[in-house]
């Protein structure tokens, strides 16, 4: 195991982002496993904490595989293996509308406790325990670039080398602390690795809403 929790993970991405302490950076994490790195993050650099929302584009019969991504506007962000395995105009419209559908009712969970802020002009840090395709993470780049941020910085606790250089080409810069050799998923890097619930990411940004 490479981490003992996503919480040892954030303070070590903590650390190695230090250089913007004290720039009020924004820390968007990717709910829902990446919000309590988030929180620890933007602690540790006197940050403001929120969301991206996105979701992977499932592959038919294999639900952890992803084929791309989606944003909550329904911009579609296709991944690199999905023209790789015979996907249906009518598999992939279904596929849209039901994380469409999970993407609202999170934001309708989300912004009743923390509005969306506005990256505009900010320093952006999206933050994720792990990236697999990175598709998901490409989607959530893309998707504040449109909001005109300062600069979009990227921060994993673990990611593939193929994904980790596919997203040099879309953040200004990747922070990964552990690219490994071989990568079969995300939970095998740590120790403990449990799942978060929406209510626990509600209650986080809960917390931020809060703040002075």
């Amino acid at each position: 195991m490479a981490f003992r929790n996503r919480a040892e993970a954030a303070g070590l991405l903590a650390k190695k982002l230090k250089k913007y302490k004290g720039k009020n950076p924004l820390v968007l994490a990717i709910p829902r496993g990446a919000v309590p790195m988030a929180r620890i993050i933007s602690d540790a650099l006197d940050g403001e904490m929120d969301v991206v929302l996105v979701h992977k584009l499932r592959a038919p019969y294999q639900p952890e595989y992803a084929i791309g991504a989606i944003d909550e506007s329904g911009r579609v962000y296709p991944g690199k293996a999905g023209g790789e395995v015979g996907i249906s105009e009518a598999y992939l419209r279904e596929e849209k509308e039901e994380q469409m559908e999970s993407l609202r009712r999170r934001r309708a969970l989300y912004t009743p406790i923390h509005p969306p802020v506005n990256p505009a002009g900010r320093i952006v840090i999206i933050v994720d325990d792990g990236i697999a395709t990175g598709s998901s993470m490409i989607a959530a780049v893309e998707s504040v670039r449109t909001k005109k941020p300062l600069k979009v910085i990227v921060a994993a606790a673990v990611a593939p080398f193929d994904a980790v250089e596919a997203l040099r080409t879309h953040a200004d810069e990747v922070e990964c602390l552990l690219v490994p050799e071989m990568f079969y998923a995300v939970g095998e890097f740590f120790e403990e690795f449990p799942q978060v619930s929406d209510e626990e990411a509600a209650a986080l940004l809960k917390r931020e809403a809060k703040s002075p």
